[in-house]
């Protein structure tokens, strides 16, 4: 036998504040370490050494904290929100003492790892407790707030980092975590009431292992696929065939298990099928743009790193002012209607962002973000509500993690699509230099490090002038593909039906 908690006296309204307040400060650790490490690389390999390994850190964190979303969901649906999010909050500051006290890259690396098993946990109960705690008029607005706590912390992440490993030590990066995490986990426990009751259910381990396996090697071979290997190198091919393999076997098997870890009929009903589309959209979408519009800044215009982040900052502006409005508009349209005007709006900024010239200013640059974040407020707000209320409490945790898994997938399949655009772009140019500068180029370049470099004394040589506009040719067609990533989005939207009614499971 296993506790179930009930959707029974979750949450006194009284109580909310400082429960969102908790859920935004674990929500901004979790966002905060997916890039905070950026900037202190260089402390933490003249320190550990294995320059060479560095990437993994990042790849390794966003790895593990995507594919344990949809176990966490179903245990959620099991045990109840808090005692998931406790272990979620539990294993992510466990992670960060042992990142702390790293003795070498590898280690360094492991628990790395062990902070994404964490912080998978905590990014889905988020949005589910939320689901839990406010009505379906209130959601959107605050689902706004929670979401925009990503777009700040990819912001001030960097700038954290690099104050962290210059002033003080890069290993306070990882012990911050402590007080704050904690802090969290009080006021939870303070504030985060649920009853419980008693229910037998049979936990599908077989399927989370395949699930996990599956999709671990499928997005580590997106992720590393033309940048530790080639696409069709050996050990490519073989990471995607025994992804494939186990992903196959993890279809049949969740087809006979009494209750499936990820059940298949979140793929069958238009509402979750069209959301979980979205939700690929939304993921590859905020890839690319906190990807490529710093490097557009930086790299192009020649601003700071400073202002290039607040240019992406915009982004995170528009996001919780279009949810909170979200919020009144699909109580009066319906929740495609209002997903769909946010998506016309998406695809006018990310037309926006292709239009971008050479000597565009920096504010047309923000504005065009701006647009993209009030068209996914509008967009992937009232989705992400759609799903949650056609299905029980008991369910709500699956299609919520369902869809922050498919958010993952498109994140990862968003940064190698259009980091092998953006890579081609760069090679074929800095293949056929003018003649002045024959001889003078690699074959291949890596563009932000070249062009980064070439700011300063020699920013108007004809060699960085040239850099310059190679820049700028892979970000405009990275632009590009992100339209039609939008111009995708907006036919997912239209999978879904125009009024949505509860799911019956009978």
């Amino acid at each position: 036998m296993t506790t179930v908690a009930s959707p029974k006296g979750i949450g006194l309204k009284s109580e909310r504040g400082p429960v969102l307040a908790a859920i935004m400060l674990c929500t901004g650790l979790v966002a905060l370490d997916s890039t905070i490490i950026a900037t202190a690389v260089p402390s933490v390999v003249s320190d550990l050494g294995g320059f060479s390994q560095f990437p993994w850190l990042f790849s390794i964190y966003l790895l593990t904290q995507a594919v344990t979303v949809p176990i966490y969901g179903k245990l959620a649906d099991i045990f109840g929100r808090k005692p998931v999010m406790f272990f979620g909050i539990a294993v992510f500051l466990l992670g960060s003492v042992l990142c702390g006290v790293a003795w070498s890259m590898p280690a360094l690396i492991i628990f790395r790892a062990l902070q994404g098993i964490g912080a998978g946990a905590v990014q889905p109960m988020s949005i589910t407790m939320v689901g839990d705690l406010y009505s379906v008029e209130e959601r959107a607005r605050v689902q706004g707030y929670v979401a925009s706590v990503w777009g700040i912390s990819a912001v001030i992440g960097p700038t954290l980092g690099g104050l962290f490993s210059e002033y003080v030590s890069w290993r306070w990066i990882f012990f911050i975590n402590l007080p704050l995490g904690a802090i969290a986990a009080w006021m939870l426990a303070r504030r985060f009431k649920e009853r419980v009751t008693r229910s037998s259910h049979q936990i599908d381990y077989v399927g989370a292992t395949l699930l996990t396996g599956g999709s671990s090697l499928l997005i580590l071979g997106l992720l590393e696929g033309g940048v530790a290997w080639g696409w069709a190198s050996v050990p490519s091919l073989v990471i995607f065939a025994v992804g494939a393999v186990l992903v196959a076997a993890f279809v049949i098997v969740e087809r006979r298990a009494a209750e499936p870890i990820l059940p298949l009929w979140v793929f069958r009903h238009r509402t979750l099928t069209g959301g979980n589309l979205v939700g690929l959209g939304v993921g590859a979408l905020m890839i690319g743009l906190s990807s490529y519009v710093p490097t557009f800044a930086e790299g192009v215009l020649g601003t700071g790193a400073l202002v290039a982040g607040f240019a992406l900052a915009a982004l995170t502006v528009g996001w919780p002012l279009a949810a909170t409005l979200s919020g009144r508009l699909y109580m009066r349209i319906g929740f495609r209607d209002t997903a769909l005007i946010g998506s016309v709006l998406v695809v006018a900024g990310a037309v926006l962002c292709a239009l971008l010239g050479q000597n565009a200013k920096v504010w047309m640059v923000a504005g065009a973000c701006f647009v993209v974040g009030a068209g996914l407020g509008l967009a992937s707000s009232p989705t992400m509500v759609a799903i949650q209320s056609v299905v029980g409490w008991e369910r709500r945790g699956v299609v919520t993690a369902t869809n922050m898994f498919c958010r993952s997938i498109g994140s990862a399949v968003g940064a190698a699509v259009l980091g092998a655009i953006s890579n081609a772009t760069l090679a074929d140019r800095f293949a056929h230099p003018p003649a002045s500068l024959a001889g003078k180029l690699p074959n291949s370049v890596d563009a932000t490090s070249l062009v980064l470099g070439a700011q300063g004394p020699a920013a108007q040589s004809a060699t960085a002038v040239f850099v310059r506009k190679a820049l700028y040719d892979a970000s405009h067609h990275v632009f590009l593909a992100l339209v039609v990533v939008a111009v995708l989005s907006v036919g997912a939207l239209l999978l879904m039906p125009r009024r949505t009614e509860q799911l019956s499971f009978d």
